[in-house]
């Protein structure tokens, strides 16, 4: 349509071919293949043609277009106005000060897991963080944008599993929180951490020491001990050797797959264990008995790599191998790591060893943090002479 008087509104309604339409000085209407129709001026800044939308028709009266245009026509020719950079302007202002998302839980947790894994003892440590986040936090939280999680939200993860789960209820309000608090540390919340302990939650929720049942390794007896071990010496596969390992030294399970030859000192007749394979995260040193020097050299193979190697090469035993060849010699539900409840009720009833040096030998340190802070020795060489005491006891009936 030729340019000359301004459009009516029904002139304006009329016009249905796409393309960009004049309306009125300085005012144009476009209309895009799928129907939309919008307002646009158009101006000339330093030789070039500049479009600037005013707005779809279906907000924008007609007359309110042509009013706009017209003051925009007048600031681009008497004021040097540029609209379309201002706009730009304004958006980039706009999410300058735009508040941004927050990442969700689930991604958060990824995070964590990848930051503090490397501090685990067991890749079994890992999974069960993965999947009790997965199980319970998950449907509940896990698309959540972590700064918008209080109260109420782990209420909901926590509270169906409360009383029916206790421990895992117990555990993965602690694993929560830990997230929560990295989450804070690295700036995408703010405020207290819903899940802490001694926050409102321990007022919504009834305390877990009131109903939850410790669970106890069930142990051998200690004076069955000795026929333990007369099994596992007939055995002489290297999850037995193992098992014995783990019983004479008092050890956990995880710290025996780990053993290295590295770690072993034959002549000074002791096993030192790193910090990072240590659930205290503390260097510990095991003192050798004759019976335990004995059986290291027993072992075939050369002096290096993993002290019990599994059928894999360069790999340990799994962590079922030791279970299983106890459950071959016994059937009524003893674990492997009840051994470290024989050695520990053993030594109480049947020697004269201070509580210290048996706690030291368990490696659990000191019960209180102010003496164990101050604290520096091990007792090693009485430990030395309780170790070698329970390996007698162990060989009684050998």
């Amino acid at each position: 349509m030729a340019k000359g008087r301004a459009l009516s509104a029904r002139e304006v309604d009329a016009i249905k071919k796409p393309g960009v339409h004049w309306v009125a000085p300085a005012l144009y209407i476009q209309i895009r293949n799928d129907g939309t129709r919008s307002f646009l001026f158009r101006y000339r800044r330093n030789g070039k043609a500049h479009w600037h939308g005013l707005g779809a028709v279906r907000d924008v009266r007609l007359q309110e277009a042509r009013d706009r245009a017209e003051e925009l026509r007048i600031a681009v020719r008497r004021h040097g106005a540029h609209p379309v950079a201002e706009k730009r302007v304004q958006v980039q202002q706009a999410k300058a000060v735009e508040p941004s998302v927050a990442p969700t839980f689930d991604w958060c947790a990824e995070q964590y897991i990848a930051a503090y894994e490397v501090s685990w003892t067991s890749p079994a440590h890992r999974r069960q963080w993965v999947q009790t986040l997965e199980d319970y936090c998950g449907p509940v939280i896990g698309k959540m944008p972590v700064d918008q999680i209080g109260v109420d939200e782990v209420l909901k993860v926590l509270e169906p599993i409360w009383t029916t789960k206790p421990e895992t209820a117990g555990r993965l309000r602690g694993r929560i929180s830990k997230i929560l608090g990295w989450a804070k540390a690295k700036g995408y919340r703010t405020g207290d951490d819903p899940a802490a302990r001694g926050g409102p939650l321990d007022h919504l929720l009834p305390r877990l020491s009131d109903f939850q049942k410790v669970k106890h390794y069930k142990e051998v007896p200690y004076p069955e001990v000795p026929d333990v071990v007369k099994g596992l010496r007939a055995l002489e596969s290297t999850s037995a050797n193992a098992l014995l390992w783990t019983i004479l030294t008092a050890v956990r399970t995880g710290e025996t797959l780990g053993a290295t030859w590295e770690e072993i000192d034959l002549e000074g007749r002791l096993w030192s264990i790193p910090a990072d394979r240590m659930k205290a995260k503390r260097d510990h040193k095991v003192p050798l008995s004759d019976q335990a020097v004995a059986l290291l050299e027993s072992l075939p193979g050369s002096r290096t790599g993993l002290v019990f190697p599994g059928a894999r090469k360069r790999q340990g035993l799994s962590n079922m191998a030791m279970t299983q060849c106890l459950r071959g010699l016994r059937d009524d539900g003893v674990t492997v790591h009840g051994f470290r409840s024989s050695f520990s009720t053993w030594a109480r009833e049947k020697t004269s060893f201070s509580e210290e040096v048996i706690e030291h030998a368990l490696a659990h340190g000191h019960r209180s943090k102010v003496i164990g802070a101050y604290a520096r020795t091990t007792r090693l060489e009485q430990r030395r002479e309780l170790m070698q005491v329970w390996a007698d006891h162990c060989y009684r009936a050998g």
